[in-house]
């Protein structure tokens, strides 16, 4: 009766495998290719709310049109790829900067006292920016899972060519 038990647990765990990171991969992608479409579908020039914002250097220099165009395609790209799980770890830590920056100009109006605010009378949190890094974290670190290009590209290459 054990045997079965670790049987039937061992087939369970290999079904279910991948999938949480599965899940964070989707559900990331989703939320930055909207916004990464809003941008873009908006125009090259950046809206009067972003032009207002400040920017950390080296982004500083590049003025705000150019910001409002690389986070709109960064977030539109990148969210892409990681949708299918293709350069993972590479798009997690893209959309990592992309978020950084996101809390440094927008996100971090309550200061250090903001980390479990989303918004309030006093300005945004950074609560779910916050959220949404450590869901980026977990993915640069142990990549797209069993459901992703970069595992099927893996096992791809892992194969004997035959002849």
């Amino acid at each position: 009766m054990t045997n079965l038990w670790r049987s039937w647990h061992a087939r369970a765990l290999e079904a279910v495998d991948g999938l949480g990171l599965l899940a964070l991969r989707l559900w990331l992608a989703q939320e930055f290719v909207q916004a990464g479409w809003m941008k873009v579908a908006a125009g090259p020039n950046a809206p009067e709310w972003f032009a207002g914002l400040s920017f950390p250097l080296p982004l500083a220099l590049l003025g705000p049109d150019w910001n409002w165009r690389l986070a709109g395609w960064g977030e539109l790209v990148l969210g892409g790829l990681l949708a299918v799980g293709l350069a993972t770890r590479f798009s997690a830590l893209g959309l990592g900067v992309v978020t950084l920056v996101a809390v440094n100009t927008v996100h971090f109006a309550l200061g250090w006292s903001g980390w479990n605010q989303i918004e309030t009378e006093a300005g945004q949190g950074f609560k779910l920016p916050l959220m949404m890094g450590v869901m980026l974290l977990a993915l640069a670190t142990q990549g797209g899972g069993r459901w992703s290009l970069d595992t099927l590209g893996a096992r791809y290459r892992s194969k004997p060519s035959s002849g």
